[in-house]
């Protein structure tokens, strides 16, 4: 053997025992307990109120109002004002919708402590246990919200994610040799199925008992890969249901399954307005799989809305280079966070004498 060859071997091993040594630490996190209460939240109060938007009869709500969360790189005009919104209020179901900084392509961990005060807020709005409905990261990001804040599980009914990133994707891999060069989101960064933030989200435990979860995931999702990796489970009662074991000829992709399919919007409204998640042998699958088009979109204004939808998507991404490395996990995840220094006892004045 060359020297040369010899060198290039000594310098790969050094390499990947230091990638083994770098990566240790990883696996040696101990999360904070499921029961650990949740850390106030550091977002001014102002933007927190500023990122809320309502419909319909929201204050002493007399049915299960509705939290809506978008999804990466848009915003709930964008990704729900042409379907959702338009569908809930016809339903007669009331809806606040959130919308997340740097449309959601921000850190995600403070994009929680919004969802967070979303879901206060329309509880005590209400006066009843709500509904979540997300797309992509927003199908994940309120499970973030109850896994460090506890108090907001009691206020949770449903969680309902189309098309969640719940166990990350392998697709945000791609983009690991830009991130590392120009930059990119922190949002894409956490997304990643190896990011330290999908470890903490699922860590210890993934839902909680009391609430039902429903995830709608298609085979045909391009973004969140494996599509698999949308699934649940762990205490409560879980739904997790593939579009097309609902109607086989539904092709809806990630953007669609979230926007304008009829039979994620079917299962979100049957988990809905039913006791549990939602249930596919309630619905009548010949009316479902007939329509591709949920009510709420215009049919007259479908394909410039969708295609509006799109390229915001693509717009926002674009323009967002940010970060290099994917942002350290907040302190509340590990129970690591210091302890505020109690104010000290005003000192009694000095009486001269």
């Amino acid at each position: 053997m060359s020297r040369r060859a010899a060198a290039v071997l000594l310098t790969a091993a050094a390499f990947l025992v230091a990638c083994v040594l770098t990566a240790a630490p990883a696996s040696a996190v101990t999360y904070a307990p499921v029961s650990r209460p949740g850390p106030a939240l550091r977002v001014p109060k102002a933007l927190l109120a500023a990122s809320l938007t309502c419909g319909g009869a929201v204050d002493h709500a007399t049915r299960e109002p509705v939290l809506l969360l978008p999804g990466t790189a848009t915003t709930p005009r964008t990704d729900f004002g042409w379907n959702y919104e338009p569908a809930l209020t016809a339903a007669g179901i009331p809806w606040c919708a959130v919308t997340l900084p740097h449309s959601s392509l921000g850190d995600i961990q403070v994009a929680g402590e919004y969802v967070v005060n979303g879901i206060r807020r329309l509880h005590a709005r209400s006066g009843r246990r709500i509904g979540i409905i997300g797309h992509s990261q927003g199908g994940m990001i309120g499970r973030w919200a109850l896994r460090w804040w506890p108090d907001t599980r009691p206020m949770v009914a449903d969680l309902i994610g189309n098309a969640p990133s719940n166990h990350g994707t392998i697709d945000a891999q791609a983009f690991g040799v830009e991130c590392a060069t120009v930059g990119c989101s922190a949002a894409i960064l956490q997304q990643r199925d190896t990011a330290a933030f999908i470890k903490a989200l699922n860590s210890r435990q993934e839902t909680f008992a009391g609430i039902d979860y429903t995830v709608n995931y298609s085979a045909y999702d391009e973004i969140v890969v494996p599509n698999t990796g949308a699934r649940l489970t762990g205490p409560g009662r879980i739904a997790n249901t593939r579009i097309q074991d609902v109607c086989p000829g539904d092709l809806a992709e990630h953007l669609a399954i979230g926007t304008y399919d009829n039979t994620a919007w079917a299962l979100a409204l049957d988990a809905l307005t039913h006791d549990g998640p939602a249930d596919p042998a309630r619905l009548n699958r010949t009316a479902v799989c007939a329509d591709p088009l949920m009510p709420g979109v215009d049919r007259a204004s479908f394909l410039a809305d969708y295609g509006s939808a799109a390229a915001a998507l693509g717009a926002a991404i674009a323009g967002e280079h940010g970060v290099r490395a994917e942002p350290a996990l907040a302190c509340y995840v590990t129970a690591s966070c210091p302890r505020r220094a109690r104010p000290r006892p005003a000192r009694r004045p000095h009486r001269g004498g």
